[in-house]
């Protein structure tokens, strides 16, 4: 487990470092193509560098905001409150912000880039749905996510996948707008600079999707040693599968921090998607009952 936390935290870096590479193509391109020098390279680089600082510091209020999670008290919601709680003492941890989602979706998340700033959410359709067993499962889902650090590989991801979609679209558009110094025309250059344009979004697209499928199982695994109850998670995921509808207000670029695809099925390809198969989830947990 804490050999796992430590490769999550080398992936963060790793993952930095991919983002800037493709930000840094993305700016060498534009350099070409519109006769910038380096202009538009180092002005690129710097630019999503403060964007990812402030995303760092921001995107976990910004995921809140984007789901339309309002925060609890005990006195609130005791019943969920009390559970995270729990949980938090269980693992040391400070007590993470709570939070409660307006939407019969069943799911939840954890975002905030570690866990002294760590908050978690869960939707009226997941408190709904679940017994008290398998809620104390979904939380402590996301209370691994805190543990193991998953939330600051999150929230970086989910600010450099908006980075790069964002330039790219700049870019796309000043291709077909602004003309350009260097290409003279050439066709070639043209169809070479749209595609990256069009492929890096995708890149990081994949990286996002990869990341996120390997921390769901580590996440699990953790939630299943916290509450020595691997069954209770299982049973809950069941349900995730069986009950799942998209939420109300979806957005792809935090899709990767429920705990459940909260988009409508089919909507992206499998290579694309966020989240490993339920029922492989149930099956691992189900075989590794007997080592939590």
């Amino acid at each position: 487990m804490y050999r796992a936390i430590a490769a999550n935290k080398r992936n963060t870096v790793f993952i930095i470092l991919l983002f800037v590479i493709i930000i840094g193509m993305l700016g060498l391109f534009a350099d070409y193509y519109f006769g910038g020098g380096f202009t538009i390279f180092i002005g690129t680089l710097v630019g999503a560098t403060i964007y990812t600082l402030v995303q760092y510091f921001a995107a976990g209020s910004q995921a809140l905001g984007l789901a339309g999670a309002h925060p609890i008290t005990k006195a609130d919601n005791p019943r969920l409150y009390r559970i995270v709680e729990n949980l938090a003492i269980t693992e040391g941890l400070p007590m993470p912000r709570v939070y409660v989602i307006d939407d019969p979706a069943p799911n939840a998340f954890a975002t905030g880039r570690d866990p002294k700033h760590a908050s978690v959410a869960a939707t009226t359709g997941l408190l709904e749905l679940m017994t008290d067993r398998e809620l104390a499962g979904v939380m402590a889902h996301e209370i691994g996510h805190v543990k193991n650090y998953d939330i600051r590989v999150s929230t970086i991801v989910f600010g450099l996948v908006v980075a790069v979609g964002f330039i790219a679209d700049i870019l796309f558009r000043m291709a077909f707008w602004g003309g350009n110094r260097n290409s003279n025309g050439n066709p070639i250059m043209l169809v070479l600079g749209l595609a990256a344009m069009v492929i890096a979004p995708l890149v990081a697209a994949v990286v996002q999707a990869a990341v996120s499928r390997q921390r769901e199982y580590l996440a699990d695994a953790t939630g299943a040693l916290t509450t020595r109850d691997p069954e209770a998670l299982a049973s809950a995921l069941q349900k995730l599968g069986d009950y799942a509808r998209p939420m109300r207000r979806q957005n792809s670029t935090m899709a990767h921090l429920y705990i459940s695809d909260p988009m409508k099925p089919g909507v992206v390809d499998r290579m694309f998607q966020t989240h490993p198969p339920i029922a492989e989830r149930v099956k691992r947990l189900i075989e590794n009952s007997n080592r939590f």
